[in-house]
Formats: C-alpha cells, sequence, structure tokens
C-alpha cells in the first residue's frame, strides 16, 4: 500500500526538521570548531533534552518492533525488564558516574590507560567500536524493513535515507544538533506507539478488552519464576541480565557518558539520569502494551501463520497498515516515529564513535598537539566514515535473526567483559594491569564461545491461530522465527548446555569471568602497593583510601 499525501507530508516534516537542527547549529552560536562545542556541547546543556537523548539511545530504535513481537508472540514476562532500570539507575548514578564525571575525558577508556595501561586501554574502546557499529547496523534497518512492509519502498532505499540524514545532521551540528534531534525524535516515537494503542483501544472497545483477549490466550504471563539458566525469559534472567545490561549501557559506555558530560556539573548529570529513568519505563510499558493491541486484533487470524507476513518483526507495521491506512497522517507519523528511532540512535553513536577514534587511536600516535580545528575536522570525517560503514553492515542485518534478542546478544557478548574492567578499576584498588587485561581477554573469548560458539536450540512461541482466516495461504506449521539468536527452549536435545543457557545470562558470565580472572592474576602477581589516586575509585573507595594514606602519614 502506498503512502498518500498526508502521510507523505508528515514523514517529509520529520526529516526536514532533523536537518534543519543540524544546519542550525552549524551557523549559530561557535559553528562547531572547537571540540569543546562539536563533542560535549560547551557542557551547557539543559536536563532535559538529555534526558531524553539517553532514554532515546539505546532504547526504543529496537523496542518498538522487538518489544512488541516479543511479547504478541510469547506474551509479557519479558516487560518486568522495566524493574532492572529502577535497580541499575542508583547504581549508574552513584557508584560509576561520580569517577567519570569528575575526570571529564572526552573518551571515557582513557580512565583505563590511567588505571590499567594503554594496552587495556586500546582493547576496550576497540570492544566499544565493534559493538556499536554492529548495533548501529541492526537499528539502520528497522525502518528498512518497516518501510518494505507498508509502502513496497526497497529497503535499500529506506537504508540509505536514514543513513544519509542521520550523518548529515551529526556532521554538521555536532552534539547539540544530536541531542535535540534526539528530544524530537522521541516526540513521534511516543506518538506512534500510542497512536497504535489509541486505535487498538477504539476498536476493541477498551483497555479491559485488549486485556481479556490477551489473558484468554495466554499471553498475560508474568509468572515464571524458574531458576534453570537455560529458561529464556524468567524474573531472575530479565532482573539480573536486565540491570547487568542497563548498567553497562549507561555507566560505561562512550556514548552516554559523552552525553553526561555535556552538562555543567555531576549532581545535574545525576538528575537528567533520573529524569530519563520514567521516559525509558512509560515507552517500554507502552511498547509492551503496543504487543497486546495487536494480538487483540490477530488473535483469531496470525498474520505469520496465514503467510501475510513472513517475520514477527513486521507485526507492528502491517498492524498500522491494517488499522491506520484510510486515516490520512497517521500512517505517516507511524513511519516518521520509526524513522525518528532509528536516527536517535544511530547519530549519537557516530558522534561518540568519531570522538574515541580521534581520542585513542589518532590522536596518542601525534608526536606533535593536533590544533583543535583540526581535530572538529578529522572528527567530521570520521562521522562520515562511519555513517558510510554503518550503512553498508545494514543490508546484512536480514540474516541476524529477531531484532531484539540480536541486538541484546551483542550487548551481552561485549558488554560484561567491558563492565568487569571498568567495575574492577573503580573498585578494587589491588587489581593491577597483568590482571585486568587477562580478565578482559578470557571474559570476551568466553562471551564470543557463548554467544556464538556453537547451535543454539529455536525458541517456542506461544499458540496461535487461523480461526478466521479465509483468503491467505495458512502454514500449517508452528509459528516460528529464525533460530539463529534464540537461546533457551524446552527442545534440548542435541545442543550442548553451554549453548542453552538464556541470552540474557550471557553479560553476566562475561562480567564474572572477567572478574575471577582479574583478581587470581592480579593476586598471584601482586607488587608492591603502588599509590593511587583517590579520583580514579568510587567515592567509597576513594575515601578509605585517603583515610589510609592520612593514617599511615599520622604513624610517621
Amino acid at each position: 500500500m502506498a503512502l498518500g499525501v498526508a502521510d507523505y507530508v508528515v514523514f517529509g516534516i520529520m526529516l526536514v526538521m532533523s536537518a534543519s537542527v543540524g544546519v542550525y547549529y552549524r551557523f549559530t552560536g561557535g559553528k562547531q570548531k572547537t571540540t569543546q562545542e562539536y563533542m560535549l556541547g560547551d557542557k551547557n546543556q539543559s536536563v532535559l533534552p538529555v534526558a531524553f537523548s539517553l532514554m532515546a539511545s539505546f532504547v526504543t530504535a529496537i523496542s518498538m518492533f522487538g518489544l512488541s513481537s516479543e511479547v504478541y508472540t510469547r506474551g509479557t514476562q519479558f516487560s518486568i525488564i522495566i524493574i532492572s532500570y529502577v535497580i541499575a539507575t542508583p547504581v549508574i548514578g552513584y557508584l560509576y558516574l561520580p569517577v567519570f564525571f569528575k575526570l571529564g575525558n572526552l573518551s571515557l577508556y582513557e580512565y583505563l590507560e590511567i588505571r590499567f595501561g594503554r594496552l587495556t586501554r586500546v582493547i576496550t574502546s576497540l570492544a566499544f567500536s565493534i559493538q556499536m557499529i554492529f548495533y548501529m547496523a541492526i537499528v539502520l534497518y528497522v525502518p528498512a524493513l518497516t518501510l518494505e512492509a507498508v509502502t513496497g519502498l526497497p529497503q535499500s532505499a529506506s537504508i540509505l535515507l536514514v543513513g544519509l540524514v542521520c550523518v548529515f545532521y551529526s556532521t554538521m551540528g555536532g552534539i547539540k544538533a544530536v541531542i535535540i534531534t534526539d528530544l524530537l525524535q522521541s516526540i513521534l516515537m511516543y506518538a506512534s506507539v500510542i497512536a497504535v494503542v489509541g486505535v487498538a483501544w477504539y476498536e476493541t472497545g477498551g483497555l479491559s478488552e485488549i486485556w481479556d483477549i490477551s489473558n484468554r490466550y495466554g499471553r498475560i504471563n508474568f509468572g515464571n519464576f524458574n531458576i534453570d539458566p537455560t529458561v529464556r525469559h524468567s524474573w531472575l534472567s530479565i532482573l539480573v541480565g536486565g540491570s547487568f545490561t542497563q548498567i553497562s549501557l549507561y555507566a560505561v559506555n562512550q556514548t552516554q557518558i559523552q552525553r553526561f558530560l555535556t552538562l555543567k556539573d555531576y549532581k545535574t548529570a545525576v538528575t537528567a539520569l533520573w529524569c530519563s529513568l520514567p521516559l525509558v519505563i512509560v515507552i517500554s510499558l507502552l511498547t509492551s502494551l503496543s504487543g497486546l493491541a495487536m494480538f487483540s486484533k490477530y488473535y483469531n487470524c496470525d498474520p505469520i501463520k496465514s503467510g501475510r507476513i513472513s517475520s514477527s518483526d513486521q507485526l507492528m507495521p502491517l498492524y498500522v497498515l491494517d488499522t491506520m491506512g484510510s486515516i490520512p497522517g497517521l500512517t505517516g507519523l507511524f513511519i516518521a516515529g520509526i524513522f525518528s528511532s532509528a536516527m536517535s540512535s544511530v547519530s549519537p553513536i557516530l558522534n561518540s564513535l568519531a570522538a574515541i577514534t580521534m581520542e585513542d587511536y589518532i590522536k596518542p600516535f601525534k608526536k606533535q598537539e593536533i590544533a583543535d580545528k583540526k581535530r572538529v575536522y578529522l572528527m567530521k570525517i570520521l562521522v562520515l566514515v562511519y555513517g558510510g560503514v554503518c550503512i553498508t553492515l545494514s543490508f546484512l542485518t536480514k540474516y541476524m535473526g529477531a531484532v531484539l534478542q540480536t541486538s541484546l546478544t551483542i550487548f551481552g557478548v561485549i558488554g560484561g567483559p567491558v563492565l568487569a574492567v571498568f567495575t574492577l578499576g573503580i573498585l578494587l584498588p589491588y587489581i593491577n594491569q597483568k590482571g585486568a587485561m587477562a580478565g578482559l581477554i578470557f571474559g570476551l573469548s568466553f562471551s564470543f564461545i557463548i554467544g556464538f560458539g556453537g547451535p543454539k536450540p529455536p525458541v517456542e512461541n506461544l499458540p496461535s491461530f487461523t480461526n478466521s482466516c479465509t483468503i491467505f495461504n495458512i502454514s500449517t506449521s508452528s509459528t516460528q522465527l529464525p533460530s539463529s539468536f534464540y537461546k533457551g527452549t524446552s527442545h534440548d536435545d542435541g545442543y550442548a548446555y553451554l549453548y542453552r543457557i538464556s541470552y540474557l545470562y550471557y553479560i553476566v558470565l562475561g562480567f564474572l569471568v572477567t572478574f575471577v580472572v582479574a583478581m587470581i592474576v592480579s593476586a598471584i602477581f601482586r607488587g608492591k602497593t603502588r599509590d593511587h589516586n583517590p579520583d580514579l575509585f568510587t567515592p567509597y573507595v576513594a575515601k578509605r583510601l585517603l583515610r589510609r594514606d592520612r593514617d599511615y602519614g599520622q604513624r610517621l
């Protein structure tokens, strides 16, 4: 179905607004000529836009399709992940953020060089770059999938469109443009999901009817308390894995730390973090509810079984086509929201990748200090280069499996060991370079083996039905998605236990392996205790070090 004139107008307004923000910040203020302005926004950004930017960077781009299709096909169990957001927020704000904000380094990974040496910094920075490049590719693929399902527009054209717009305003306007466009695009994301829920509310007769239908067919399921690690989604796996993932994304991730550093002081940064929490919770709840809303329409004629679509990730665009296609502008609003979710995730990552490439790979190898104007010019070139890499890899994302689990798998495999190294650095003064390096290498190796080293069993969906279908090509097979990234199922025959462990535990296991190996190696090669800078440790540990030094001085 082709978009109408009103839909194109809505969609076009979003694109023009995003591009215009980049142009505005290019020719106002300092005109993006200094690193301080281009990468840190002159450290005078407002709390609310930064809070929206923090939320948009890692939540909505994947959750609009991934979480809604998860709820549609397997029920509401995964929705309890919002509790892990609440658990993680104080840990981020009061354990990690004080250290990195006080140091104020443009590259987060400069901390690791000070604490554990240059090699640790480079390996961790490379791991982040790989993680974010693949994540961007997934996020760019999502709107392409949407437009192909709704309008028939080829994925290649969609990927190029959203990628080029992101690169344009990110290059032109720097982090100021990124933050403001994140705010505008977040509003569109909320509007598009609210539209989906609102239409279902109107068609079914209210939220209670949506809930009753979903409950009748087993989609309301919050009761999995199984502690078996091979159970894909249980309270334990979701809360533990979700908390570790949230901490890794907000506390030791260049993209988010760079946003915190655009604020004037630590207190303001913590305020922005807490303000982002309800934003994350609301969008997650709305997206989960949209999954139930879609089920209330298709519970008697599953579009996957009936052959209308080939993947559950296409459910939301199909729903929009069926329910909003005749309402001028609403389909365009949805498409704009999906594009917004992609751009609000991709643009800050492009910005942060350019920053760490300059700080971690280029600047250290220059014998002379690079002039600030030249640094900004080089970082703009880097944004263009990373944008091109991202667009290229996006064409391969269709082979990665379901959107939600793929992204969380990538975060888990790399995020666990990286989180562990930073945690060791800020908590345990006796951990040395040998220990940190050994732990990081062992942790990354183990995580890649468990994440990508062997075949994973497919996951069963809840029953779906085609009782009301009349004209479609109904499949008699059970509704299944590609199995390459599915972990934890009742069909365990023939699969090694290691590869049946829930993907949500990947980040936890990677963290633990890194942590334990680093502690053992540091204990073995423990030399003379060094004098540590208290600024490198979380406040509680820093106070203990200061007290120890004071007591030692008094004894002398």
